[in-house]
């Protein structure tokens, strides 16, 4: 087992463990035991919560956190729609044989704020925050933002081509354009 981390105790100015670990649709509909088991993980949870997420409530207003920490049973609920071994959402957690889920490393957390463009929401974090990975799915979807070892700042769009997402990596006038306009090439 891990740490036996009190999960109402603060991880940032305005954020719980419970509200990274605790969160979205198929935890709230099933409530499984997503507590992670890495002290790593509770680390890199702070992290975001502190460097992202305070700066986002306090500029934007409060998140609406749709999906933050991905354990085995979460992740098994969850199912074949996300990509564990890629999105930072199973923080610093091991396999069964002892590597990390996603060697990535950091957290990841998919929020929105409510009333707010995902444009302006990723403009402020990508001018105010350090994150490692951002990936945009519209202007009226949730954003997908990580902190990480690596921070690489790097921003996708994920565009819908032939049933499935096609990412296309923006940056420079492209990313502008975007932000701006909801247009991006």
């Amino acid at each position: 087992m891990g740490p036996d981390k009190d999960l109402d105790a603060w991880a940032s100015e305005g954020f719980r463990y419970r509200d990274l670990i605790e969160c979205g649709e198929t935890w709230t509909r099933l409530r499984p035991d997503n507590r992670p088991r890495q002290a790593a993980t509770y680390a890199a949870i702070a992290a975001l919560a502190r460097d992202v997420l305070d700066p986002v409530a306090k500029a934007l207003g409060q998140p609406v956190l749709t999906y933050g920490f991905a354990g085995p049973s979460l992740t098994r609920d969850v199912g074949g729609r996300i990509a564990p071994n890629l999105d930072q959402h199973a923080g610093h957690e091991l396999t069964a044989r002892g590597v990390p889920v996603c060697p990535r490393l950091g957290q990841a957390v998919d929020l929105h704020v409510p009333g707010c463009d995902a444009r302006a929401l990723a403009a402020l974090i990508i001018d105010r925050t350090p994150f490692d990975r951002l990936y945009l799915y519209g202007p009226d979807r949730p954003v997908h933002v990580s902190r990480g070892p690596q921070e690489t700042r790097s921003v996708v769009l994920m565009r819908p081509a032939a049933g499935r997402l096609v990412p296309l990596r923006l940056s420079g006038l492209a990313l502008r354009r975007w932000l701006q306009e909801g247009q991006a090439v």
